[in-house]
């Protein structure tokens, strides 16, 4: 048959390549959340697999580059017969491998999504750019890089679909047979494209040139060029992640908005029409001064101005430095090829920002290095070349410059000043626009033009956060970055992860064991661990998911048995190295036990703690899968039959009251919660704990022991209870807490 008998319209292969990149990026969010359970909710798991994600993009890529150089009639067959056979592995599901041992997350968790993935999606990945290069063989077809717009747009929508229909909707067992159903249409749609081009043959030049010869006609400083354009924005998108959930919100959602605006970049760099581009294009100095001069910010406030300027950020750099690489293409003969060199560039900046950056650095260090070097290879176009003005000679012009850099050092000294002395001055906006302004006067020489962005970033944050860097003030692991930091007037020391405070103690040594932030005298867990000897006796045994500083530590009394669960060896560090002493110095010898708090509990003697408490934050949040159904049961079960189940609950962003109700109501649980709003906020933070039992009795118990301290009912039941397959934050979030600091 003929690609003349049976002409294929571009209407088949923009079909076949939303539905591919659809459920490339469906699966995506889908893997993750089935891996919860044995991963936790760390920013640096979603990292861990994008850069799986990307490895397996770019192995597909050198696949389709392959198949694009062989007639269709052979491609089709050898592609069909391994998406079939890869087909025997749906419907999806978590691959079974032993856990990892402490500090061998970083490449366990790899291993397990390639595992569990990567055939089908190695072979998906290739439909893109193979799909492309099959259109492109009809003469008169037209040209076919708009479909790789095409292929963005159904990646977007892919990832927007999960959390907002798939997550909510379905189950994870019910979403894993859609995909394979999605998947036989996807082989079905790739059969019909090869029949359309069934007797087309690749071009001499495109079917005969071996690799290298075709690397050595596109040109190796080319090449370097594509990977460094596809390097930078890729890692950035991964820093952006990172720096979000780190230091401005704690919040999962929004792992998925930098990938999705990464994805949507392409849709407008690689549009035929180019004057949205364009526009992001000559818009890009003043961003990346505005926005990226926030870059080096490590104590942020939690307010939508910093999420908003992080994100457009991302997405403002990955459009110009996209649209840069769309201009720069070979001929339509080298697309695979160039495809191929993209997707390494891809992969190498997910390499850099997921597996060396968190080894290299104490802080996201990345992220500004990244926001630099787009600065270094994005276009950067004058809003007003005053270098042709009549009169002015180049020596006159570089004399300039270098007075304008000089008021830009006064200025971000000035700024620099500002913010230590006092909080947020009217002047510290003049400050900054009149650097901003100097930064889009010296547009044109892209050396000033970075000196100034480096100036601005030190200026607006920088400063403290090397400071932080320098003093060793800084731990960063796979599980997240902890700051410790002194306060000598407070005789106080804090340990944040993040924007999040997760404990502090005084340093000095009289009160070195007195509770302090979430843990005060009116507390939940205060008011239940300071019983535990009334309700359990004195030789009560007493469970902690989650270390942080060791606070809860200094509730214990002689006698009691106590053993702590942490995930992270760097938190427990931390107390062995006795920065924080709770832990040593105000129990008598408790056990600690380390990896995921779930899976150590379920090995646990049933009824072998009388008194449970998951205090485990991820960041701002509790990690989802401490808070299924499925998880109850292993807490339950742990306990003994009138034992204590202690939830600590306080966030900025996710209201997880109906959440719990729901679950005691399942089981038939006892629970209520204490909200606890101190009056002295210098050492003490207000905190909500949840408290479930099977005996009504303990709960009479604690609130006798303290009329003044009242456990209130739980807000009304959510309509589903959270399990393992099934579970969505969307309609729990505080979106008013979204818009400001809370």
């Amino acid at each position: 048959m003929s690609g003349a008998t049976h002409p294929a319209g571009r209407a088949l292969f923009v079909v076949t390549i939303l539905t591919g990149s659809f459920l490339l990026f469906l699966v995506q969010p889908m893997i993750a959340r089935m891996a919860l359970p044995q991963l936790g909710g760390a920013p640096n798991v979603w990292n861990s697999a994008m850069l799986v994600y990307q490895a397996l993009l770019l192995a597909g890529y050198g696949y389709a580059h392959c198949l694009g150089k062989m007639p269709v009639r052979r491609a089709a067959k050898i592609h069909l017969v391994l998406l079939v056979l890869a087909g025997v592995t749906l419907p999806v599901g978590l691959a079974h491998l032993p856990s990892p041992a402490p500090g061998w997350e970083v490449l366990w968790v790899p291993a397990l999504f390639v595992v569990t993935i990567g055939p089908v999606f190695f072979l998906v990945s290739a439909q893109a750019p193979l799909m492309q290069r099959w259109f492109a063989l009809q003469p008169g077809a037209g040209e076919p890089w708009a479909l790789y717009a095409a292929s963005n747009i159904g990646s977007f929508a892919g990832l927007l679909a999960y959390p907002l229909l798939a997550e909510p909707l379905l189950s994870i067992h019910m979403q894993s047979l859609v995909w394979s159903l999605g998947y036989g249409l996807l082989i079905v749609l790739i059969a019909l494209a090869a029949r359309a081009r069934w007797a087309t043959q690749p071009a001499p030049a495109a079917a005969e040139q071996p690799l290298d010869g075709e690397a050595h006609a596109v040109g190796w400083p080319r090449i370097l060029l594509w990977l460094g354009l596809s390097a930078v924005p890729s890692g950035l998108m991964l820093s952006t992640t990172t720096h979000l959930t780190t230091d401005v919100f704690a919040m999962p959602l929004l792992w998925v908005i930098p990938l999705g605006l990464y994805l949507l970049s392409f849709a407008i760099a690689f549009s035929d029409r180019r004057e949205l581009a364009g526009l992001f294009t000559r818009a890009a100095p003043l961003i990346i001064l505005l926005a990226g001069g926030m870059a080096m910010v490590s104590r942020g406030s939690g307010s939508m101005v910093l999420a908003m300027s992080g994100v457009m950020l991302l997405f403002v750099v990955a459009v110009v430095l996209h649209t840069r690489l769309y201009d720069s293409r070979p001929p339509a003969a080298q697309l695979t090829l160039f495809y191929f060199v993209m997707s390494a560039g891809g992969a190498l900046g997910g390499l850099f920002t997921g597996l060396i950056a968190p080894v290299v650095f104490d802080w996201v260090w990345e992220h500004p290095l990244l926001v630099l070097a787009a600065a270094l290879l994005m276009p950067l176009l004058p809003i007003c070349d005053w270098r042709r003005m009549p009169g002015l000679d180049p020596g006159m012009a570089r004399v300039a410059v270098a007075v304008l850099f000089l008021v830009a050092v006064f200025l971000a000294i000035r700024l620099l000043d500002d913010t230590l002395q006092a909080e947020l001055p009217l002047s510290r906006l003049w400050f900054t626009g009149g650097i901003v302004v100097i930064g889009l006067l010296v547009v044109p020489w892209r050396a000033a033009f970075v000196a100034v962005l480096v100036l601005l970033m030190f200026a607006q944050g920088g400063v403290e956060t090397a400071r932080a860097s320098f003093q060793g003030a800084r731990t960063r692991s796979y599980f997240g970055i902890y700051t410790v930091r002194d306060y000598p007037s407070l005789h106080l020391r804090t340990l944040a992860h993040g924007t999040t405070l997760h404990g502090q103690q005084s340093t000095d040594r009289a009160a070195e064991c007195m509770p302090m932030t979430y843990y005060g005298p009116g507390s939940g867990a205060a008011i239940a661990l300071t019983n535990a000897r009334k309700l359990f006796g004195g030789n009560a045994r007493v469970g902690v998911v989650g270390l942080g500083t060791g606070t809860l530590a200094a509730f214990y009394q002689p006698g009691e048995h106590w053993r702590f669960y942490e995930i992270d060896p760097a938190v427990l560090k931390l107390s062995l190295n006795r920065t924080f002493t709770y832990l040593t110095d105000c129990a008598h010898r408790p056990e600690v036990a380390l990896g995921d708090a779930r899976v150590e509990l379920a090995r646990a003697a049933p009824g072998s703690l009388d008194v449970l408490a998951v205090d485990a934050f991820s960041s701002d949040a509790i990690p989802l899968h401490l808070l299924t159904d499925e998880a109850i049961g292993v807490y339950l079960r742990a306990l003994s039959p009138g034992g204590l189940l202690l939830i600590h609950i306080s966030n900025r962003y996710i209201e997880l009251e109906p959440v719990l109700a729901a679950v005691a109501k399942h089981r038939g649980l006892t629970a209520a919660v204490r909200d606890d709003n101190p009056h002295d906020r210098t050492v003490l933070t207000a905190s909500s704990w949840v408290l479930m039992t099977r005996d009504p009795g303990q709960l009479k118990v604690l609130a006798a022991a303290r009329p003044d301290a009242p456990w209130t009912k739980l807000m009304a039941p959510a309509p589903h209870v959270w399990t393992d397959d099934h579970a969505s934050i969307l309609p729990y979030i505080r979106w008013a807490n979204l818009v400001g600091k809370p």
